[in-house]
């Protein structure tokens, strides 16, 4: 079969611009990243005084040396903890991700104490949520590192203490399902926080800083008069000795940390999956893409609205840049394709541009097929919508587009979606936007997600507004429609950048788009771990004695 070639200019002055702008956001993720990691360190001095590691340090030897951590969420908040975007620190007090413990692939969540003494900020909730929920679909031990100072009441809201609740639920739902969750007490883990502790599995506690009771000594002393100090409240050889929560108990958080890895060395989680294809069956050896991943960043225009051949991306993303394109005739703006990403067979389904009815129905067709085969499927969002007017209208694109979206909602298979560039309106549903689920969804730095472009949405109110003050005999003021339109422009552009959805917990984080292939070759073999296991379900979460 002959190979689809690439016809992009890479010396070409567009490909230039593309990859500086590219270049420029990125560096801006880093940067952002880069404070939440400074700020955490500011309290190196606070942590060696007790005698504590930092959170980084403690997830570094959790961690297997020399293996992928996949973080999460990284710029969750950013923007809406201050005013000043300058002083916003992302991440929200947590570092939750997916990595390698003794062997064994896990999602980690652990408190950054460095900051606010790892208080749960508004947006850490539901990116602890995310977290849990990734381990319950892909089947994945839960580890925690605890030391945290609660809920930062200074922001509290009832609805999070509500919404509160779903940590604990979630807790008890991994451990029914036979994953194990594994917590590791460094300090405070106080008030109903108590209970992220007591739903673990396994507990090890620090001696001397550990602590974890429903009622501290003030809030004791307050509500019965009793006088105790935090160590006979709650600290860990009490807890390891005569309450029977904690099980082990460690000397300092390197202690602890060892212990952790040893107890998840110990559950022999990995006997349940065959070596990997390449590995069994040299053959199969995985030949990487022809055109360099570099190249990613001079593809995607800065302008959404410039068209894009996505074809480009696959070159550069797939093995052996080898791809088969299905029904390429059919529906051609809507690019669905078979191919393989480090060995893991995926359908790939992109947009060269709006989806008509042929391209709706070649979609639910391809994601059908794909479910058939137990395929995977890889959603590249470059999309302005759906096409509208007269003649899709009379061609069905309403039924035509329903029919992708039930395909997108009742999936059977893992579907990764990926925002390369614009996600607009109902297209953001058809390419299975993150309100349909996805197993994973990352985000480009130059993607933009929302209802419509900016642009259009105020011409469309500024049509609206001029009809209604005809109707009412009004003179058109166009100075009001000026200002209208620029307030729903700033309004838009505000909320539209993978910056800021990305803070709102809408992507699972934005990625750098030369790491893609690495990013997807690793959620791949995730979901395909998650396929072979079977853990051990049990009618109830493991219960302390």
């Amino acid at each position: 079969m002959q190979r689809i070639e690439s016809d992009i200019q890479t010396s070409g002055d567009a490909f230039r611009a593309n990859r500086d702008s590219m270049l420029a956001l990125v560096a801006r993720v880093r940067e952002l990243e880069a404070r939440t990691h400074q700020a955490s360190a500011a309290s190196k001095p606070r942590f060696e005084r007790r005698g504590q590691l930092l959170p980084r340090e403690r997830l570094a030897l959790l961690l297997d040396a020399g293996k992928p951590f996949l973080e999460l969420s990284t710029l969750a908040g950013y923007g809406l903890d201050t005013p000043d975007p300058d002083k916003s620190v992302p991440g929200c007090g947590v570092i939750c991700g997916i990595g390698y413990v003794s062997g064994v692939r896990c999602v980690i969540n652990a408190s950054d104490s460095g900051i606010d003494a790892g208080a749960m900020q508004p947006m850490g909730l539901p990116k602890v949520l995310r977290a849990q929920e990734l381990a319950l679909e892909n089947k994945l031990p839960y580890v925690q590192l605890i030391e945290s100072a609660g809920a930062n009441l200074l922001q509290y809201r009832v609805e999070h203490f509500v919404h509160g609740g779903n940590i604990f639920r979630n807790l008890a739902r991994l451990s029914a399902a036979g994953l194990p969750v594994l917590a590791v007490v460094h300090g405070s883990s106080t008030a109903g926080g108590a209970y992220i502790t007591g739903l673990s599995d396994y507990i090890i506690m620090v001696r001397n800083n550990a602590r974890a009771f429903l009622a501290g000594p003030p809030l004791l002393k307050a509500a019965t008069g009793e006088i105790a100090t935090e160590e006979e409240l709650g600290g860990g050889e009490m807890h390891t000795t005569v309450s029977g929560l904690g099980d082990y108990l460690a000397e300092d958080d390197r202690d602890a940390i060892r212990l952790a890895r040893d107890v998840m060395a110990r559950l022999d989680w990995n006997r349940d999956l065959p070596p990997p294809p390449a590995v069994a069956n040299p053959a199969r050896a995985v030949r990487p893409p022809r055109y360099s991943g570099e190249e990613l960043l001079g593809i995607m225009p800065t302008d959404p609205k410039r068209p894009v051949d996505m074809r480009e991306v696959l070159l550069r993303v797939v093995d052996d840049s080898d791809f088969l394109e299905f029904k390429p005739g059919y529906g051609p703006a809507t690019v669905c394709a078979h191919a393989a990403i480090d060995g893991h067979p995926v359908g790939i389904i992109t947009n060269n541009g709006p989806i008509d009815p042929a391209g709706a129905t070649k979609a639910t067709h391809f994601i059908q097929a794909c479910c058939q085969a137990r395929i995977p499927l890889l959603y590249l969002n470059n999309i302005t919508g759906f096409l509208v007017g007269r003649s899709v209208e009379e061609a069905g694109i309403i039924k035509h587009g329903s029919k992708m979206i039930q395909a997108v909602s009742n999936a059977t298979v893992p579907q990764i979606t990926l925002y390369c560039g614009a996600s607009f309106g109902a297209g953001n549903y058809g390419m299975c936007g993150q309100g349909f689920h996805p197993r994973f969804c990352f985000s480009w730095p130059n993607a933009k997600t929302a209802v419509m472009g900016g642009e259009q949405a105020a011409q469309t109110m500024a049509i609206v507004a001029e009809a209604a003050m005809k109707r009412k005999g009004q003179a058109v003021d166009q100075a009001r429609l000026d200002g209208m339109r620029q307030q729903i422009i700033d309004t838009f552009e505000s909320q539209m950048s993978a910056f800021a959805t990305s803070a709102r917990l809408l992507d699972d984080g934005v990625i750098d788009p030369r790491d893609t292939r690495a990013v997807l070759s690793f959620v791949l073999a995730t979901c395909r771990e998650a396929a072979l296991r079977q853990p051990q379900p049990m009618q109830f979460a493991v219960a302390r004695p």
